[in-house]
């Protein structure tokens, strides 16, 4: 098709007409118009193209008369020529011919390299693609494939937002290995454990063990609410091993250890239940703050999980958080629950608790108490009554007074426990947030001066954060060993 239209531009006109090869139709040909020419032996070849004076260009301006019309006019030189003579001259005259066509040339000479490059070009095959060569990376689409995946009509978000279906799902956060007892206490009482082994590192290098450095270590371990008890019992054990010789920090936190070991051993017991007394009063007493409720629930689940059956009552009328709290972890751990309005009568509470725990058959009644300051001679003795009440319904109970102690509190505690001894005949102790801000040496203190059994310590909220005491265990996470 573009061969045929360069053909039709460069021959300067429109094809020419199918022509009879014939010598009579030449003849007829010719006679009808004058302008045809022919050639010596015309019967062996064709006729010359007639010339048309209405198809011949303009020699000046060679526009097409269809182009003339889309192209707005005629060309200026054609309007200047009809104003200069006032005729049109014809177009095509026989004159001009000879001269466009002497100027251009023959039309073969001209054609003939511009169809070549155009045959060239359509013989042109593209090479095939090359086959991509298969890795392992991971190769990005590009951005237009990944917008046409969007699909159409969604809208191509700047860098640094997404839409709602394209945001990146977190991943399930990988569950932490769950430590050790020992572990979670180890780390409980680091603060009192780095702070007296770094101090005794410190005190010991290079030093011969002489009197000046007893009575520096006496200090130290006073310092750590160890107590003067049992630090006298360290200086005087470390004094008769090496007294006179070189002493190293671990020398003295071995030494350490053992003798806050045999300090605990004796308190470290189990808590005894009297089921024969159905129900077991259980009375948990302790200053605001302390965990008291927190303790009755961790203490229900235990129970409760042993398979016995368990009464909570919410002593602590004072406080409505307190009786909430604790009728969930009876909801939890499926005791039964006994409250009361705020501001009622805890004796009375205690009185309702213990009938209706004899009328249920509960095996375990554990009382919560409102939090009294042992300095406060009044919340004491509202304490004082609640022991009453229940001595006259069971001339044994409470059974067992449990008082619960922060080990954060330091030495206030020794106070504490020698106060509510005497008020409501505390008979064992429950250590809690024994965690990375406790000073747990008052533990050491207060085992020394009282002896009382030490049941249980806790570590956290959870309620496998409460675990037996165990003295050796105890002992050496304060003194910074490995189990």
């Amino acid at each position: 098709m573009a061969i045929g239209f360069i053909k039709r531009v460069f021959t300067f006109g429109k094809p020419p007409e199918e022509q009879p090869t014939s010598p009579g139709a030449i003849e007829e040909v010719a006679a009808a118009s004058p302008n045809v020419g022919t050639v010596a032996g015309a019967e062996d070849v064709v006729p010359a193209v007639p010339v048309a004076d209405a198809e011949l260009p303009i020699a000046a301006d060679p526009v097409l008369p269809v182009e003339v019309e889309t192209a707005g006019g005629p060309a200026d030189d054609i309007e200047q020529a009809v104003e200069e003579t006032g005729t049109e001259s014809p177009q095509g005259s026989e004159a001009e011919i000879p001269e466009v066509l002497a100027s251009e040339g023959p039309a073969d000479e001209v054609v003939a390299p511009v169809i070549e490059k155009i045959e060239a070009v359509e013989a042109f095959e593209p090479a095939p693609p090359e086959t991509p060569v298969e890795t392992d990376e991971e190769v990005e689409p590009p951005v237009a494939a990944l917008e046409a995946d969007q699909g159409a009509g969604s809208p191509v978000l700047p860098k640094g937002f997404a839409t709602v279906e394209e945001r990146p799902r977190e991943e399930a956060p990988v569950a932490k290995p769950k430590l050790s007892w020992f572990q979670r206490l180890k780390a409980g009482l680091s603060r009192t454990s780095s702070h007296l082994t770094g101090q005794i590192a410190a005190l010991f290098t290079k030093r011969k063990l002489d009197e000046e450095t007893l009575q520096d270590l006496e200090d130290l371990l006073i310092q750590a609410d160890l107590g003067v008890e049992t630090a006298m019992r360290v200086t005087d054990t470390l004094s008769a091993e090496r007294y006179g010789k070189d002493v190293t920090g671990e020398d003295v936190t071995r030494i350490m250890a053992a003798e806050i070991t045999k300090v605990l051993k004796p308190v470290a017991k189990p808590l005894e239940l009297d089921l024969s007394h159905k129900p077991h009063v259980i009375l948990v007493v302790g200053v605001n703050g302390t965990g008291k409720t927190t303790t009755i629930g961790k203490l229900a689940a235990k129970l409760s999980g042993a398979g016995l059956k368990v009464m909570v009552a919410a002593g602590d009328t004072f406080r409505a958080a307190a009786i909430e709290q604790l009728k969930i972890w009876a909801d939890r751990t499926g005791s039964e629950f006994i409250g009361t309005k705020l501001g009622a009568d805890a004796a009375g509470l205690a009185y309702e608790a213990f009938k209706q725990a004899q009328e249920k058959k509960s095996d375990i009644l554990i009382i919560d108490t409102a939090g009294r300051l042992q300095n406060k001679t009044e919340l004491m003795a509202e304490l004082e009554k609640i022991v009453r009440v229940l001595g006259k319904l069971d001339p044994d109970a409470p059974h067992t007074v449990l008082q619960t102690l922060d080990a954060t509190t330091g030495q206030n505690a020794l106070q504490q426990v020698e106060i509510f001894r005497n008020v409501a005949g505390v008979n064992g102790l429950i250590m809690t947030k024994l965690d990375g801000t406790a000073r747990g040496g008052i533990l050491v203190a207060i085992s020394a001066k009282h002896k009382l059994p030490v049941y249980f310590i806790g570590v956290g909220e959870g309620v496998d954060d409460l675990e037996p005491f165990e003295a050796e265990e105890f002992a050496e996470a304060i003194a910074g060993l490995s189990h």
